[in-house]
């Protein structure tokens, strides 16, 4: 049972970001296109914002059901210009409502595509910062093989064993509103691709779905040849692999996660890769912390937000 403290820190802080919304820099519209072997061209969108001092750059990547709005990756950006970083602010594909196909969990080619960009040419280094999903993402193309200008990445709340995220979330009256609020945004993406192309599963059956693991059997299995949700968990999942990490990688987990619980991360982490630092909070929730926070990464400024921390981690990894 996941204590108060990590609902607490789960929804005030989303909420209090709700009624404020983050700064962010303005930026400039961002697209790439990629060719998908079954869809064909996919277009991807994003905000893009280089300081003129910038030097390296770091690659935003949301988590499930969010986009290049959501306010953690306007306070990652804003955070991102002040430690004089470009930001490339990334929707994956359908999260901007406007795309041909949608992600999944292990989906890597739009990270690829994004950090093959011209925009990002001209850096020294870029590195990738991934929340929830997003960092999933960003682990597995650590994982397999990362393009050679990608020089770090950091993973903030993210699961590493997809099944057994799943049934945290699924099961269990805490879990209900989380399990909610993420299959409406996510109903909302198929219904947008379903106005443009044929998809695997009526629009009406998927409205009707309550569960994750409804929507992986019913709309990620069939999109993305997977036999059966379990069978895209085992295949994607980035626990399994991690000693394969090419590039210096950071975790961030909280103890109180109440949607990727400290009980699905610990036993990949019992013999931590050598490219793997792994940190701890214990004041903090999915994705929300407090505003000052020491991370114990041994940096100047520990104690600052958790962003400015992370960002500085990547550029000295």
């Amino acid at each position: 049972m996941v204590s108060l403290k990590g609902h607490f820190w789960t929804l005030m802080p989303p909420l209090g970001r709700a009624w404020r919304r983050p700064a962010a820099p303005p930026g400039e519209a961002w697209q790439a296109s990629l060719i998908d072997p079954i869809v064909g061209p996919v277009q991807l969108t994003g905000r893009f914002h280089a300081p003129d001092q910038a030097r390296d750059a770091v690659v935003l990547v949301h988590g499930l059901g969010g986009c290049c709005e959501s306010p953690g990756m306007r306070s990652a950006a804003a955070a991102a210009e002040s430690a004089e970083l470009a930001s490339l602010r990334l929707n994956l594909r359908g999260a901007d409502l406007r795309g041909v196909d949608y992600y999944h969990a292990g989906l890597v080619a739009d990270l690829e595509a994004a950090l093959a960009s011209p925009e990002l040419a001209r850096f020294e280094h870029v590195f990738l910062l991934g929340f929830s999903l997003g960092g999933h993402v960003a682990l597995r193309l650590a994982c397999q093989s990362p393009p050679p200008r990608l020089a770090a990445v950091a993973a903030v709340c993210s699961p590493l064993d997809l099944h057994l995220t799943q049934e945290a979330i699924d099961h269990g009256v805490e879990a209900a509103l989380y399990r909610v609020y993420l299959l409406h945004y996510l109903k909302q993406i198929y219904a947008g691709v379903a106005a443009r192309r044929a998809v695997p599963t009526p629009v009406e059956r998927v409205r009707t779905i309550r569960t994750l693991r409804e929507w992986d059997d019913l709309v990620v299995t069939p999109r993305f040849g997977f036999a059966d949700a379990l069978d895209y968990y085992e295949r994607m999942s980035v626990g399994p692999v991690l000693s394969r990490l090419a590039v210096p990688a950071l975790l961030i987990a909280a103890m109180h996660d109440p949607m990727v619980p400290a009980a699905t991360l610990v036993p990949w982490l019992k013999q931590t890769p050598a490219r793997l630092t792994v940190r701890w909070v214990e004041d903090g929730g999915h994705m929300g912390f407090p505003p000052r926070i020491d991370l114990g990464l041994g940096l100047p400024g520990g104690g600052t937000s958790l962003e400015s921390q992370v960002l500085t981690w990547l550029r000295r990894a």
